[in-house]
């Protein structure tokens, strides 16, 4: 027997008069969701947030385990990894949660992943306690973590990392084996353990309320005063960025096609990805093709797919990149490039949902939803009738403009900084921050490569760099050598800061040398020692 053969029908037994119901030969009651989330409601008003969720995950993993234990012998199965699976196919036949196994491939490669759609205790914290600030599916992830720490005789954790009760599209779970989650799985623990629903609990009950009270004054004071991670890599600070990210993530929650625009190098790609993962699509496949980067005729391949024989060198099928995204998402990256031919055959299958692969006369459906991303300026091609316009309204449903690093200066820090952080501890390089200098001229810099030349730029300073902090040395020439604009977009300064700082950035350029520098500014060498003493002086007296 295989695990998605379970069958409600089979699986419930009752006498229609009532009286006791059995579901998989054991015992079940039948329990208004409502009641289970006003139960939880009184549970935290009770013991706070972290007290609830240790009775609600305790109790989710015993139950995981014992059904693990019961169903083992309940059934043929056909082997093993089919009990394995029952699991998560006994929730959703419960109604408790509808379970899909995830397709995405994660860096350390876990244990488990799904997806879950419908979940009871993330309608239910909705309900009876509105939009959370962390993951609320307790026990549901408690079941997970008890059943497969039984089929595997070993310890699994299981993590909600999204979930609807925040805000997320849909809920999502990693499970790992206790020794490979390393670290990251200290903050879960205590959930598990038997001490957190002992006296310790009645005792830390009341402290908790308070400080989580605490802390959610506390987030609420600092508002937008900490860097935001917008997810898939996105660092959100500025005005600007914040806008998009939260424009994207509103958007990410329905089907419609988004059209990312933006300069080469401002991070259009990690934006649609990031809708990708807050979508209901997260457990899908993310594909992503350059159409730039291919001539027209393998294009059409790559895109739709082709037969056996189609063309010399196709010695058998091969599905297309819109089959192979079948039920996720495909970004069609540099969009602008595609020939005009090309045009109209992707237009009918944005228009009809179906593809034909080259050397086939049949259609194929697919179940995709399209990405769409360009640097280029789409209005003016189809002025130029170099594009389509309809397929410019096909893809442009909603339209997300990326602004590029030179309008939004208060992310140029951070991603910084959080580009140096990674950048050392993948080199194992002892770098920890930047001089004044250095940060100053990283702000000055026009950055016409966007994050993409500053994280290259910082790759270059933590490998040069002689000691703990980036110095201006360590920077590439073009951004030590950066003279500032004085029409750049920022706060209006006064006009002698901005001569002041435009001499010292010109002496600068020129190695120190003076003579030089006064020639460039066409102003007499006396001038400019006396001007750079006054300066000298200023610094000084500060």
């Amino acid at each position: 027997m295989k695990a998605a053969d379970l069958d409600l029908r089979e699986l419930l037994q009752f006498e229609p008069r009532g009286g006791v119901l059995h579901f998989g030969g054991q015992r079940v009651l039948l329990l208004d969701a409502v009641a289970l989330g006003i139960l939880r409601r009184e549970l935290i008003q009770l013991l706070g947030l972290s007290g609830a969720r240790g009775v609600l995950t305790r109790f989710g993993y015993t139950h995981g385990w014992r059904t693990a234990e019961t169903l083992k012998t309940a059934f043929p199965w056909d082997d093993e990894s089919e009990w394995k699976r029952a699991g998560g196919r006994l929730h959703t036949l419960q109604g408790l949660v509808v379970a899909e196994a995830s397709s995405q491939t994660h860096a350390t490669d876990p244990f488990a992943a799904s997806v879950w759609h419908d979940s009871y205790e993330a309608e239910q914290h909705l309900l009876h306690l509105g939009r959370a600030e962390e993951p609320v599916c307790w026990t549901l992830t408690g079941f997970a973590s008890g059943y497969l720490s039984y089929c595997n005789g070993r310890e699994i954790y299981c993590v909600e990392e999204r979930c609807r009760g925040k805000g997320d599209a849909v809920c999502t779970l990693v499970g790992r084996r206790r020794e490979e989650w390393g670290s990251a799985i200290a903050p879960h623990l205590p959930f598990y353990e038997k001490e957190c629903l002992d006296e310790a609990l009645a005792q830390i009950a009341t402290e908790l309320r308070r400080v989580e009270q605490r802390l959610r004054a506390r987030k609420k004071a600092l508002g937008r005063d900490a860097p935001e991670p917008g997810g898939s890599g996105l660092i959100a600070h500025s005005d600007a960025m914040t806008r998009v990210i939260d424009l994207a993530r509103r958007i990410a929650k329905v089907d419609s096609t988004v059209l990312v625009t933006g300069e080469s190098g401002v991070g259009k790609e990690r934006l649609a990805r990031l809708i990708h993962d807050e979508s209901t699509r997260t457990g899908g496949p993310f594909v992503a093709i350059n159409c730039g980067a291919m001539p027209e005729g393998l294009l059409e391949s790559e895109l739709f797919g082709h037969a056996k024989g189609a063309f010399t060198g196709a010695t058998q099928d091969r599905p297309g990149l819109f089959e192979a995204a079948n039920g996720g998402t495909l970004l069609l990256d540099e969009i602008g490039e595609v020939p005009p031919p090309m045009q109209v055959k992707l237009l009918r299958t944005l228009q009809e949902r179906e593809v034909r692969r080259v050397g086939e006369n049949k259609n194929r459906k697919v179940d995709v939803r399209v990405l769409a991303a360009t640097n280029r300026d789409l209005p003016a091609e189809v002025q130029a009738a170099r594009f389509r316009q309809d397929l410019y309204y096909r893809i442009r449903v909603v339209e997300l403009r990326v602004p590029p690093l030179r309008e939004r200066q208060g992310d140029i820090l951070v991603l910084a900084r959080a580009f140096l952080k990674g950048t050392a501890e993948r080199m194992q390089r002892k770098v920890t921050g930047f001089t004044p200098a250095a940060a100053n001229q990283l702000v000055r810099y026009g950055w016409p490569g966007n994050v993409r030349e500053l994280e290259n730029a910082m790759e270059r300073a933590v490998a040069l760099a002689k000691g703990s902090r980036i110095d201006v040395d360590d920077l590439p020439e073009e951004v030590g050598l950066a003279i500032p604009s004085a029409y750049a977009p920022r706060a209006v300064r006064p006009l002698e800061d901005v001569e002041r700082d435009y001499i010292l950035a010109v002496v600068r350029a020129n190695q120190g040398n003076k003579a030089e520098a006064a020639e460039q500014l066409k102003i007499g060498i006396a001038t400019l020692y006396r001007k750079l003493k006054q300066y000298e002086s200023a610094s000084g007296a500060t």
